[in-house]
């Protein structure tokens, strides 16, 4: 931290910083539990008779082909917008869609409205919300870019990567809980509650960026730079707030044109699309499969997915930091250990057996895992290798590459389920290769990557 600067503006400097943090890891957090509500609906869906499979897998990909398109685009235009404005409206987009749904579903078990209505209205709703949670990774990482320093980016990264797996935790356990008491329908209510939650967390502690709040850049603010250094490098401390803004703008777009030719980017997004198809399948796909293959109840599929968010907070959390201090910013080596672990963690929940601690276990160290996979491939690994002001950019061409993978994922295992299915359930045979496949192309492909260089343009 420079010693030039006045006591009052680093004061206030760490606590703006640590409530962006803090808003950032929990409002995104309450993102997820808008986006995965329907994961424990599935069953109760079915068993209602008012969508199968196939559908369920349909209308799981609108969400996350709208959300890839939206991450490239959101991500993009994030490194130049307000970040504030940008994730409250994705949020409240979220808990509006989720409202309807919810709303359709009361409808529909009166008899108000025919299965394929219920169907197509899914599919166009569950498409908006896809679009809405693009905006919120996008004006976090960027968020993450504009407050922390650089020495310790990778630590506060992994701590926020831990929001991926508080929300999943409490999509699973809270949403869960509430469909099994009162019915699927109200799954869509209770996630419609928890977004309210992180909408009211976003617009009373997020903020923007330093110079928004009248304090000077983040490369002077860490010590990065002096003030001196950083206007030889072309910025102005005497710029108004809306000029700074204007200037960098113009930078990011060069930046941006540097991040789409780096083949370092699209390496990781390949890699990170596999891992979110192993990722996505148990989120979307795991309840059923232990109710199915496994013969468990809701309530107990539902609480044994759930372990693999939870102590996927340790992956995230420790990530980083492990990074950061052990490794010196070097993050292939972890992540190539944490690939192997997914891959065995997911072979032992697929063949495994029936028996609880065994299932338990497989999810444990699938949760750490994809805690520690979620936090590289998932954006800090591509982030290490653009320009700061280009972090967005980076983050949209990952999470296009992703979600669009996490989208074919379900489309795949709906039609494969339906297309081995019996009187007495659904064939998984051809699914667990599919999944098992993936976790392990995951991890292969980064390799591609061990002696490109982190980018030195900040």
């Amino acid at each position: 931290m420079s010693d030039s600067l006045d006591n009052k503006v680093l004061k206030s400097y760490k606590r703006q910083r640590m409530q962006t943090f803090l808003a950032a890891t929990f409002g995104y957090a309450l993102y997820y539990v808008c986006r995965l509500s329907m994961g424990v609906m599935k069953q109760p869906l079915i068993d209602a008779g008012l969508l199968s499979a196939t559908q369920l897998g349909v209308i799981g990909a609108c969400l996350y082909w709208t959300y890839a398109v939206g991450k490239l685009v959101n991500g993009f235009l994030a490194d130049s917008a307000n970040i504030k404005r940008f994730m409250a409206t994705g949020i409240l987009i979220s808990v509006a869609m989720n409202f309807s749904m919810g709303v359709l579903g009361v409808k529909s078990l009166d008899g108000g409205i025919a299965n394929s209505v219920l169907f197509l209205s899914f599919c166009v709703l569950w498409a908006l919300n896809g679009w809405a949670q693009s905006m919120g990774s996008p004006a976090c990482i960027v968020a993450l870019s504009r407050w922390m320093p650089l020495k310790v980016r990778g630590t506060f990264y992994g701590i926020f990567s831990a929001s991926h797996n508080i929300g999943e935790g409490l999509s699973f356990v809270f949403v869960g809980s509430i469909v099994a008491a009162f019915g699927w329908k109200w799954g869509f209510f209770g996630a419609a509650l928890g977004g309210i939650v992180g909408l009211i967390l976003v617009l009373l502690l997020f903020h923007d960026s330093p110079e928004s709040k009248g304090l000077p850049a983040i490369e002077v603010l860490s010590g990065e730079m002096t003030p001196e250094e950083y206007e030889l490098k072309g910025g102005n401390l005497r710029l108004a707030a809306e000029e700074v803004k204007k200037k960098k703008r113009l930078e990011t777009k060069l930046m941006q044109k540097m991040v789409i030719k780096n083949p370092g980017v699209w390496i990781l997004a390949a890699a990170s699309a596999f891992m979110y198809m192993s990722r996505y399948a148990i989120n979307e796909w795991g309840t059923i499969f232990l109710q199915e293959a496994k013969g468990y109840s809701l309530g107990e599929a539902a609480t044994i997915i759930g372990i693999n968010p939870v102590f996927g907070i340790i992956g995230t959390v420790l990530s980083g930091w492990l990074s950061d201090v052990i490794f010196k910013g070097d993050r292939k080596y972890p992540a190539f250990v944490a690939g192997v672990l997914e891959s065995i963690a997911l072979a032992l929940f697929l063949f495994g057996g029936p028996a609880r601690w065994v299932n338990v276990l497989a999810m444990i160290l699938f949760g750490i895992a994809i805690g520690v996979l979620i936090s590289f491939l998932g954006g800090l690994m591509a982030i290490d290798l653009v320009p700061r002001k280009a972090s967005g950019a980076a983050l949209g061409i990952v999470g296009i590459a992703s979600y669009a993978a996490a989208g074919l994922q379900n489309v795949v295992t709906g039609l494969l389920m339906d297309n081995g299915s019996t009187a007495s359930g659904h064939d998984f045979s051809a699914v667990v290769w599919f999944w098992l496949g993936a976790a392990i192309i995951s991890f292969l492909l980064p390799m591609l990557n061990w002696k490109r260089k982190v980018q030195q343009i900040q």
